[in-house]
């Protein structure tokens, strides 16, 4: 859970900054090696650090290769998922508080750059499986 507490402050990081790029960095006492994830943009000044156990293996080997979705398709995700996830920050009596910590700031007309919006598509689409959470109603999505 420590590092579900982690991402979360990493995310909100991220996403809060506005044209500047901030980076957020770790030490291997934080994360063990090959559970952290670094992905930037050249399209874009933004970066996404993303600090979770067996993430990276699922990305490699379950989740949709790039080009698969298009930009707009997981912006329009990664909006309802952020929107959703801050909703379950704010009520921490209804949802798992240990789950859900911090709001992420996503902001729909910022232009994140494909690679971020691939990272946090596939993170949510994992999160959702790893602990079987249902951000959007309906059917959990595999990949």
């Amino acid at each position: 859970m420590k590092n579900l507490i982690l991402i979360a402050a990493i995310l909100f990081i991220a996403f809060s900054c506005g044209t500047n790029k901030k980076t957020a960095t770790i030490t291997k006492d934080a994360a063990q090696v090959g559970d952290t994830i670094t992905l930037s943009s050249d399209d874009s000044d933004y970066e996404i650090l993303i600090i979770e156990p067996g993430f990276n293996a699922w990305l490699a080997s379950r989740a949709r290769p790039k080009g698969f979705h298009s930009q707009s398709f997981l912006e329009n995700k990664n909006i309802f998922y952020v929107t959703q996830w801050n909703m379950r920050v704010i009520q921490p009596q209804r949802y798992n508080a240990t789950l859900y910590e911090m709001q992420i700031d996503y902001r729909s007309n910022i232009d994140y750059g494909y690679d971020v919006n691939y990272q946090l598509y596939n993170y949510f689409v994992y999160f959702q499986n790893r602990y079987k959470q249902n951000l959007l109603g309906g059917r959990i999505p595999t990949n």
